[in-house]
């Protein structure tokens, strides 16, 4: 029994830490701050923006896709792709822009 118990309290904990590190993504404002600094040369990073510039996403269409996921964001932002800029993000910086991005998630009713 106290095995059990061992087992039940340790899968509490993990849990807990886990919804912790969720939330701990980022600052969602920063992020704001920073896509419209390099971001919205190419892509549109306001909210109500749903459109494209020249076939780039916008920030909400990219949040609005069903694929967009924290991890997806962190492996996308990290690889260098042929037609974005090699920007080079601290880590709180690629979080920050993760949590706004996620920030604009349709809310689901």
């Amino acid at each position: 029994m106290r095995r059990i118990m061992r087992w039940v309290i340790a899968g509490a904990a993990m849990a807990a830490g886990g919804a912790a590190a969720q939330q701990a993504l980022g600052n969602a404002g920063s992020g704001h701050e920073l896509a419209n600094s390099w971001c919205a040369g190419c892509h549109f990073v306001e909210p109500q923006e749903m459109r494209t510039k020249d076939a780039v996403p916008s920030f909400a269409a990219v949040a609005a896709m069903k694929s967009t996921t924290e991890l997806s964001l962190q492996a996308f932002l990290q690889t260098s792709h042929h037609n974005m800029p090699d920007w080079r993000l601290s880590r709180q910086q690629l979080d920050d822009v993760i949590a706004y991005i996620l920030s604009l998630r349709p809310k689901s009713s």
